[in-house]
């Protein structure tokens, strides 16, 4: 039984994507041939295997084209590989090339690889690539989002946080626990203060929003928001930023700065 896209959904929370099925990848040798470039780059994959969330980190192990299975490696816990051959739903998590790789499946079973516990599943009959430039958000500094709102004294401004950023859209932090986070909320010219301290005006639309509790004990909440209508020149600046942000960090995760 194949699973519906919303009931994929479940078991990725944090996917900040509106249209996931503009993203679906069908091809069975296409499926074939990114799964075992993840294998063959070793890449870990993020199991998730209940809709509480829990999860193992595991890999591909073989790819088989004949019997149309994924080996991919078990948890080093007994009892949890057990638990785990005991659910329905599973989300796999990834990433290729810097490209956001998903898969899912309905059926896993206990099996043996050269020798040592494994498991295996059916090839999916399609996955999730998201490779579109408008869904990769970089993470940035603290900088102020300005949300005017109205409320019973008329329009009050609201002061978020950025998180991350795209080009598609923004996450951000509402300490205050003030906004309204119905899913399709838009809020009208929110200012929004980036790193090169320029400001951009722009209209955010709420797609997901999600509860945050800290150690210390304080909570906010940390929202997913598209730009709407975004004019280009202010898509063209934000691309440049981002690219000037991303070429920073990945030097400086090189060591080169």
């Amino acid at each position: 039984m194949a699973i519906a896209l919303t009931d994929m959904m479940t078991l990725v929370p944090q996917l900040n994507v509106d249209n996931l099925e503009a993203y679906q990848v069908v091809s069975r040798r296409e499926i074939k041939l990114l799964l075992r470039n993840i294998q063959s780059e070793r890449q870990l994959v993020k199991m998730i295997y209940n809709s509480d969330g829990e999860s193992i980190v595991t890999s591909i192990l073989e790819v088989d084209p004949v019997d149309n299975t994924l080996i991919i490696d078990c948890a080093q816990n007994e009892k949890q590989n057990q638990k785990i051959a005991e659910q329905a739903s599973f989300s796999f998590d990834t990433s290729l090339q810097k490209v956001r790789i998903m898969f899912f499946s309905n059926h896993i079973e206990r099996c043996d690889y050269e020798g040592q516990p494994a498991f295996k599943l059916a090839l999916p009959r399609r996955l999730i690539r998201l490779q579109r430039r408008e869904v990769y958000r970089v993470r940035v500094p603290r900088t102020p989002v300005v949300v005017p709102m109205m409320t019973d004294k008329g329009v009050e401004e609201i002061t978020a946080y950025l998180q991350d950023l795209s080009t598609g859209g923004i996450g951000m932090l509402d300490e205050s626990q003030r906004l309204d986070y119905t899913i399709g909320r838009n809020y009208e010219n929110c200012r929004i203060t980036l790193l090169d301290k320029s400001v951009i005006v722009a209209t955010l639309q709420v797609r997901n929003s999600q509860e945050i509790s800290l150690a210390s004990g304080k909570v906010m909440r940390r929202f997913g928001c598209q730009f709407i209508d975004l004019p280009n020149n202010a898509k063209l600046n934000l691309q440049r930023l981002i690219t000037k942000i991303e070429r920073e960090q990945n030097a400086k995760s090189s060591g080169i700065q």
